[in-house]
């Protein structure tokens, strides 16, 4: 899924899941400059065994196209096919329209009420780019140890494809590697493949398999969770058709049938390949798909697996032709899935991924992190800013069901630092894909702190207001914006994503945007930030302290102020945004957090004030090390950290106050005497 932008109906692509629209109204009077701006949102939904969808046409009209994906099941009408809602504030319109439809359509849950996975709060790495299908158990402990001994200690690991025991008639030993191919191979049990039994653990004895390698490394590394991959059907190709390992589950070979509005849409080469005369999917019968889930979770727990990501859970939709509609099909493996992971695991320890389509969005009862990107692509440097851009726009929906998933990326790489910062605004889980011994510890650095944990802000990063309806790929002009809120402050990153790729499906798909500037401008705002007054309080003088990540600086801006920004190609800037409270009637104080990295306000978990007879007191809680930054009207006469007298420096030109917390120190309580 990713964003559109246009300004008529036949702007609005096939296969559109949400529509947002913008309509200013001039006010009444002659000499009125003024405009009061209003949104409407369109939101197809699912209606019995149909699923809705939008479209425009060459008429400039909108069209609603409704399907089962299965030429059985046919209707003549749709009394509940699109859900319309109108409102000033286009979050709140978002936020309130799917609550309204959680208790209608009573299928999903939004994201508030369910359980989080405690991975979120953890610094992971994958190893699907580090390896590939590759993946050994050597190489996992190499590229654990090399993070921990930088300074950024994974906590939380995903063993992705490669670690299932598989097999593929289309891949003959001797013969080159066919793109494609990899896509037909299929799953022969729910056990761990020949590279993960008999692995040889630090005493010299040799291991009995996937239980005692994971329970090896949690030991060595102080893992906190381990996470492995599977597909929904198992495996890409679904479960092999005689196996005795996997006939219990009756699978039946499948062909995928695309609907007319995936062909037109970015082809995937995954499903192409399962197409009819090719490699087809050995579907897990539906009957069946609670005890296969429930055999391979309760193996993986016996093991001392902790969760799963769970991929092409797209598949559904091509595949129902004789199993009942797509929408049926998905809410039955859905609801499947999800009871095996409550019953199984500790955690609601799930990642879906190729889940977008909103047949899976409003089956969403429990999984709280769903991918909201295509994958990372390290080697392509025309989907870079893409990435970003997509994650950002397409969180404004499914951010309200669920927390976003940026996925992985390489710390090594040129586009490195503008993931890294996305992922610090993007109050999703931080996990890299290095290859053991590729990291740069610099930029890791800013994102995770000593004892693996990271700055995750409060909600889905979400494009700032006035970068709603711009383009910022391909319009040439526009630079991104994403906010959100910490505990106690707020935060915009700053993106210049033109000028290094295009949209997919459209003209200029087939090469990078030619003609833009190398430099981007626009104006940044503490208003940017929407809910500022969840964190501003009763003491807010209605000014703000503004950091500068790149720069340094520090100043201060009323909430309706703005600053200028200029960015190259693929640059970014972020900025800490903090109220500027009354204490004691006469300080003027905002915490900025540690400056020495990227979501610094992430670190401030409170602030509160104390009076005595003598002297005013500001204590400051919060965690990790490095340079504590403040803004303060008035130097403080003395500083504790953690009860003991500490040095400070103190700028009268800018009145930002530092402390230095030692980097090994995991909490801190700062307390500023006035």
């Amino acid at each position: 899924m990713i964003p559109r932008m246009g300004n008529s109906a036949s702007d609005i692509p096939i296969e559109t899941q949400m529509l947002l629209l913008e309509a200013s109204e001039k006010e009444k009077g002659p000499t009125s400059d003024d405009a009061s701006t209003s949104y409407i949102l369109f939101l197809p939904v699912l209606d019995g065994e149909f699923r809705s969808s939008l479209q425009g046409n060459s008429s400039n009209e909108l069209e609603f196209c409704i399907e089962s994906g299965n030429p059985d099941i046919v209707t003549s009408e749709s009394l509940r096919a699109v859900f319309v809602n109108f409102g000033d504030n286009p979050f709140d319109l978002v936020k309130e329209s799917m609550k309204i439809l959680e208790t209608h359509l009573g299928t999903f849950s939004i994201r508030e009420t369910k359980q989080l996975p405690g991975m979120l709060d953890w610094f992971g790495w994958c190893t699907w780019d580090a390896f590939y299908q590759e993946v050994n158990p050597q190489g996992i402990k190499d590229g654990l140890k090399s993070l921990s001994e930088g300074g950024t200690p994974a906590k939380f690991l995903i063993i992705d494809d490669g670690w299932q025991d598989t097999t593929n008639e289309f891949q003959i030993e001797g013969e080159p590697f066919a793109e494609g191919t990899q896509f037909g191979g299929r799953l022969a049990s729910i056990k761990e493949n020949n590279k993960f039994r008999g692995t040889t653990g630090d005493d010299q004895k040799e291991t009995s398999g996937l239980k005692d390698f994971v329970l090896d490394i949690k030991k060595n590394f102080c893992l906190k969770y381990v996470y492995v991959w599977h597909a929904l059907m198992g495996y890409w190709g679904g479960l092999v058709l005689n196996s005795s390992g996997t006939k219990m589950y009756n699978p039946e070979m499948k062909y995928p049938v695309q609907s007319p509005g995936n062909l037109a849409n970015m082809r995937d080469l995954s499903i192409d390949c399962m197409e009819m005369e090719k490699y087809g999917i050995g579907a897990i019968d539906p009957d069946k798909i609670s005890q296969f889930y429930d055999d391979l979770h309760k193996y993986l727990v016996s093991q001392g697996v902790d969760g799963v990501k769970v991929d092409v859970q797209n598949i559904l939709e091509t595949i129902c032709s004789g199993l009942g509609s797509r929408v049926s099909l998905t809410r039955h493996f859905q609801q499947a899935l999800e009871e095996s992971i409550a019953t199984n695991f500790k955690d609601n320890s799930i990642i879906c991924c190729m889940a977008q389509n909103t047949d899976s969005i409003f089956h969403s009862k429990r999984s709280a992190i769903t991918r909201a990107s295509d994958d990372y692509y390290p080697k392509n440097p025309t989907t870079q800013t893409l990435h970003i851009a997509a994650v950002a726009f397409n969180s404004i929906f499914l951010g309200e069901v669920v927390v976003p998933d940026w996925d992985m990326f390489y710390s090594q790489h040129c586009a490195a630092e503008f993931h890294a910062v996305a992922r610090a605004v993007g109050g999703c889980g931080v996990y890299v894909s290095d290859k053991p011994g590729k990291h740069d510890f610099k930029i890791l650095k800013r994102l995770v702190l000593a004892d693996g944990s990271v700055l995750r802000a409060k909600y889905p990063g979400r494009p700032s207001r006035d970068c709603l309806f711009n383009d910022p790929v391909m319009d040439g002009k526009s630079l991104l914006k994403i906010w959100n809120l910490n505990k106690c402050t707020g935060v915009i990153g700053v993106f210049n994503c033109q000028g290094a790729g295009s949209w997919p499906c459209t003209e200029k798909e087939s090469s990078v945007q030619e003609n833009v500037d190398s430099v981007i401008s626009g104006k940044v705002s503490p208003a940017d930030v929407e809910y500022l007054e969840e964190v501003s309080g009763k003491q807010w003088t209605g000014d703000c302290a503004v950091f500068s990540f790149n720069t340094g600086s520090l100043f201060r801006l009323a909430k309706a102020e703005s600053f200028g920004i200029a960015l190259k190609v693929m640059q970014c800037d972020v900025f800490t945004v903090s109220p500027i409270k009354v204490y004691n009637q006469k300080i003027q104080f905002a915490p900025i957090g540690l400056t020495n990295m990227y979501n610094s306000g992430g670190a401030v978990e409170s602030v509160d004030l104390t009076n005595d007879a003598s002297s005013c007191k500001i204590h400051i809680k919060g965690r990790g090390g490095g340079s504590f930054g403040a803004y303060s009207s008035t130097k403080p006469s003395s500083i504790l950290l953690n009860s003991k007298n500490e040095e400070f420096k103190f700028s009268a030109e800018d009145n930002l106050l530092t402390v230095t917390i030692p980097p090994t120190t995991s909490s801190w309580d700062i307390t500023l005497c006035y």
